[in-house]
């Protein structure tokens, strides 16, 4: 491996066969252990950078080392990325790796020690109850699209579902006799969700008059279809959920995640157990859901600060 100094521009950089090769087998385990889309483009941007660092240094799949991983580290920092952003890379990095070894590739994964920048703890975005009951509930129900929406987000403040998961649904993921959401998650893991009276009624009511308004173009099993009868995207669920926003709220920007932040913090308000509270999510640890008990003092020093006469 020839060595160069850390910040050298690596752009136009053509791929070595091997690097080709490596991705490409990298991105069909990716495909066999069912990531997500969005996973898989993250993967293959990342991922990208470090073949064309590594090209334009000499080095093949399975030859980088510690020293050299670091010295990429150090480049990606050089650059001024934000600590998340480097985090990210870096957890690709270490897939990577992983995926190099397991393959036969490689005997040690270099990337296991490698330092993740500390990122600064932000709390997520919530919603008080009475703030979602008044963007929930004035959203009108007059047209189609209207009371497709009043589902959409019904449903997913009721269920806590990531944006992706609400597009993903189908008709037959509705259980209403067992009142459950069937959702398949990150990884292609499946939970089973209780479903809210008010996204009940507001899920029979598009289906029962609104749905079958959508469905002129080829067939669909999709849940909740766009005006042209085709399954909505990410970015159409979030377009539409800052349109009754701005028409409603008095708060800024919302996203589908502020609704699923809340369905979260208002459940721990409520008494239930960070393990319930877990698979609700779909979190496959617990530390992941410990971010909503951040949430809950923050809460409290609001209502200390507007009650109490010397605060």
């Amino acid at each position: 491996m020839t060595s160069a100094t850390a910040g050298e521009g690596v752009e136009g950089t053509k791929l070595s066969p091997r690097w080709e090769a490596a991705l490409i087998e990298f991105a069909r385990e990716q495909d066999r252990r069912g990531a997500a889309a969005s996973t898989k483009r993250a993967y293959a941007s990342d991922l990208a950078e470090l073949a064309e660092w590594a090209t334009a240094r000499g080095a093949h799949p399975g030859e980088l080392r510690y020293r050299d991983l670091r010295g990429f580290a150090a480049q990606l920092s050089g650059r001024g990325l934000k600590k998340s952003s480097v985090g990210r890379k870096l957890a690709a990095v270490r897939t990577f790796h992983g995926f190099l070894v397991d393959a036969g590739h490689t005997e040690a994964n270099p990337a296991e020690l490698l330092p993740t920048p500390k990122r600064e703890q932000r709390l997520p975005r919530t919603l008080d109850r009475d703030d979602v009951a008044e963007l929930l509930e004035r959203i009108p129900v007059k047209t189609p699209l209207e009371a497709r929406d009043r589902a959409m987000f019904e449903l997913a403040y009721s269920c806590g579902l990531r944006a992706e998961e609400i597009v993903n649904l189908d008709v037959d993921s509705i259980d209403f006799e067992s009142e459950s959401l069937r959702v398949v998650g990150k990884g292609q893991k499946t939970r089973l969700v209780p479903i809210g009276e008010p996204a009940q009624r507001s899920l029979r009511r598009y289906l029962e008059t609104a749905r079958h308004s959508l469905t002129s173009g080829p067939r669909t099993d999709a849940l909740f279809l766009s005006r042209n009868g085709l399954r909505l995207s990410t970015s159409d669920v979030r377009r539409r959920l800052q349109i009754w926003v701005k028409e409603f709220s008095r708060h800024g920007r919302v996203s589908p995640h502020s609704l699923r932040h809340s369905f979260a913090t208002h459940l721990l308000e409520g008494g239930a157990d960070l393990r319930s509270i877990q698979e609700l999510l779909g979190h496959s640890t617990v530390s992941t859901t410990q971010i909503y008990t951040r949430v809950e003092p923050q809460t409290l020093r609001k209502a200390y600060q507007q009650a109490h006469p010397r605060a």
